[in-house]
């Protein structure tokens, strides 16, 4: 993600809506587009999981943590 960010992938469960879903799943389709046989391949939990990451990133989820009472 980050070449000046130390970090590490984490495993989690994460609740989000239907709709961000099936967005992340077209937009990975138009990406990719589709092979010799007409099939997409791509694999849409990476790519959850990417744009997860980059969120996190870019939204400062470090010092929200620092901040948040758990």
């Amino acid at each position: 993600m980050d070449a000046f960010k130390d970090t590490i992938v984490v495993n989690a469960n994460v609740e989000l809506t239907t709709r961000s879903l099936l967005t992340i799943v077209e937009k990975a389709k138009q990406e990719v587009g589709r092979d010799e046989k007409g099939v997409y391949r791509v694999d849409t939990a990476d790519k959850v999981s990417e744009m997860i990451s980059r969120f996190l990133l870019e939204k400062d989820f470090e010092g929200y943590v620092r901040k948040e009472n758990l």
